[in-house]
């Protein structure tokens, strides 16, 4: 698995997005910067050297991997400290140097250079380098890994330490090689060095690689898979006495009799193998051999998928994203596969499994987190799986795209998704064809906003209220008459937040339909979910935006306040849509209210309110209209009239 992985990373680099390697050298004055540099760029240790030298460039031939070096020499005078913050801001390496004759230099990298580095907020690999190791004492020999452990158990950023010698030309070309290996092939994301052991997110990149490699889905890569693999990544096949030679090293350092518990069996080199050769190749230094399978397999320094990879998709304000039929019955079938139990109960650990092959689980954090309904048993149900990946791609779609791709999605990516029609000529045709419609659902503090959601989701109403200061999401799947079934996706938008939202104008566009909760036994509650109801309809109505409108009257279970029908009959009738909707979120009471919520979101027309401002509005454009066609008769009364006039003129003429 390694033979050819020097012939395949020159090849791969650009998956890794660098085209150059910027090294910054900086260090104490005397410490040999210089002299190291013009050593390294034409193999000779130079007479004189000027106090800071210009950008160095190293041949693109230099190193095997063919990328352009460029080192930047760093001036020692305290005047130009500003200068070298700049530069080592811009480096993609850092070498830090001392002089191997002066112990002072070596003790001023953890006094000084490391933690200016630190307080400069530079992230990237340092390299430290004894310079002038021909002048060192030699009653003072001290082993390098001796001197420099205690300073990298300290400072992690150091990558790798060497010491060299410009005028004896000792590890010269070494110091840059490392520094500009670290950047193309950092440890970093791949291993940790404490523990000695590959990082999550390197070994759930490699999990996806190991199975879309074992092409009979038998748990083990055959002799055959492996050198398809070995292909693939370098470019080369394995001889069979290489394949011999590989499963003898896993089996004798992961011996095990069972199909899973060693690094090979009887199919082959197992998942446990697989991941034992990588973390060996990092542990032997050579990382370009595992960088190189993972850039053949799309990944970038991050570990993600290249954004190359993953296609964008552009849509109007007013138009959302919806999964494709292919991908949506892929995900039926991952459902299935992972719900090894049959039992409509996919597991957090079962959820977890279907996620291990992607840098993490989607849905650990918000807004995802809690979104669906829960079983009994604290799964998801298939339709709730299906409601979180809808709510994914209606607010992240190249997101959710690529967390498709992750857990075994091999169809186009770019199909994956469909962009639905406009809002604005659903309005016009009377009729939505969308499968999920989202629903902002707005409402004063106290109202039953978060019970509303709460009982979408069939999860308990807690004891007392709990003020919301976020936006929370539910999603679920509603069965409408005639068996066809739509996802709904309840947004709540805090009290706080309204005047935030309506501050920009193509704020509505994403909203299909919108709900006023108020607290039925309150008049102030309805008073004030009855002006976020004017200020969201004016709104619509100024920017072209309208929503269709319901008005949800909570807590059913309570006294209503006095006036309470005829009060919310008159807004309502001169709104002119539908009246409060009654729930009773604790006694489990919601009166159809999420099958009403879509009905109204697929007939857009019919429940949009109209403000005074709007009717007026209306009324003036109609006049204005009405006058423009009497002008338009009128002209052409005028014009008809003129013609005749010319008819009879020339017929007068002619007879006298």
């Amino acid at each position: 698995m390694s033979k050819a992985s020097s012939k395949a990373t020159a090849g791969t680099l650009a998956a890794g997005g660098k085209t150059g390697v910027r090294i910054v050298v900086a260090g104490d004055r005397g410490t040999g910067k210089s002299s190291l540099i013009i050593t390294a760029a034409i193999d000779n240790f130079p007479a004189t050297c000027p106090p800071v030298l210009p950008p160095t460039r190293l041949a693109e031939d230099f190193y095997p991997d063919r990328v352009p070096v460029t080192i930047i020499d760093t001036s020692s005078k305290l005047e130009d400290t500003g200068k070298v913050a700049e530069e080592l801001k811009r480096a993609d390496a850092v070498v830090l140097t001392y002089a191997c004759d002066k112990p002072e230099t070596l003790d001023r990298l953890s006094t000084f250079w490391l933690p200016k580095l630190r307080q400069l907020e530079v992230k990237v690999p340092v390299i430290v380098v004894g310079c002038k190791l021909d002048l060192r004492d030699e009653n003072q020999q001290v082993s390098l890994e001796q001197v420099m452990s205690p300073i990298m158990q300290q400072f992690r950023e150091i990558e790798t330490c060497i010491e060299c010698s410009s005028f004896k030309r000792i590890q010269i070309p070494e110091v840059f090689y490392y520094a500009q290996k670290a950047v193309l092939h950092p440890t970093g994301p791949l291993f940790d060095q404490e523990t000695q052991t590959l990082k999550p997110r390197c070994v759930r990149a490699l999990k996806r690689i190991f199975i879309l490699c074992d092409h009979d889905r038998d748990g083990a890569l055959s002799d055959a898979e492996l050198n398809d693999f070995q292909v693939k990544c370098f470019n080369a096949p394995l001889q069979p006495s290489e394949i011999v030679g590989v499963k003898r090293v896993v089996e004798e350092k992961l011996p095990g009799g069972g199909a899973t518990d060693g690094g090979v069996n009887e199919r082959g080199l197992t998942l446990t193998g697989f991941l034992f050769l990588h973390a060996l190749f990092i542990e032997k230094g050579r990382l370009e051999t595992t960088w190189t399978v993972l850039r053949k397999f799309g990944y970038n320094n991050d570990i993600r998928l290249d954004d190359e990879l993953i296609p964008s998709f552009k849509r109007a304000p007013d138009q959302s994203v919806e999964l494709s039929s292919q991908p949506l019955e892929f995900l039926r079938g991952i459902y299935e596969l992972f719900d090894s139990d049959y039992d409509n109960n996919l597991r957090p650990d079962e959820l977890d499994d279907i996620f291990s092959t992607a840098p993490d689980s989607p849905w650990d954090e918000p807004p995802y987190k809690d979104a669906a309904e829960r079983t009994s048993l604290g799964g998801l149900s298939v339709n709730a799986f299906l409601s979180e990946w809808a709510l994914m791609i209606l607010l992240e779609p190249s997101r959710a795209v690529e967390y498709l791709i992750y857990i075994g999605y091999l169809g186009d990516p770019s199909t994956a998704v469909h962009v639905t029609r406009k809002r604005r000529l659903d309005r016009k045709k009377q009729q939505s064809e969308r499968n999920v419609f989202q629903c902002f659902v707005f409402g004063p503090k106290k109202a039953g906003k978060t019970s509303l959601l709460n009982s979408f989701i069939g999860r308990p109403c807690p004891d007392g209220h709990a003020s919301t200061t976020e936006e929370k999401f539910a999603a679920n799947v509603v069965d409408l008459p005639g068996g066809s079934k739509k996802t709904l996706v309840l947004r709540e938008i805090p009290e706080k937040e309204v005047k935030g939202l309506l501050s920009s104008k193509e704020s509505l566009a994403s909203c299909d339909i919108a709900v006023f909760v108020y607290d039925s036994s309150d008049e102030s509650s309805w008073k004030r979910a009855t002006e976020l109801l004017l200020d969201v309809a004016g709104h619509g109505e100024d920017t072209g935006y309208e929503v269709p409108s319901l008005i949800i009257a909570a807590k059913d279970d309570l006294s209503s306040f006095p006036m309470a029908i005829q009060e919310t009959t008159r807004v309502t009738q001169d709104l002119g849509i539908e009246a409060p909707i009654p729930i009773s979120s604790r006694m489990g009471d919601t009166n159809n209210v999420f099958r009403r919520i879509v009905n109204a979101a697929e007939h857009p027309h019919l429940s949009i309110p109209e403000t005074e401002a709007g009717k007026s509005r209306k009324q003036y454009h109609r006049l204005v209209n009405r006058s423009l066609m009497f002008v338009s008769v009128g002209a052409a009364v005028a014009i008809v009239g003129l013609a005749a006039y010319r008819v009879y003129a020339a017929r007068k003429n002619s007879s006298s």
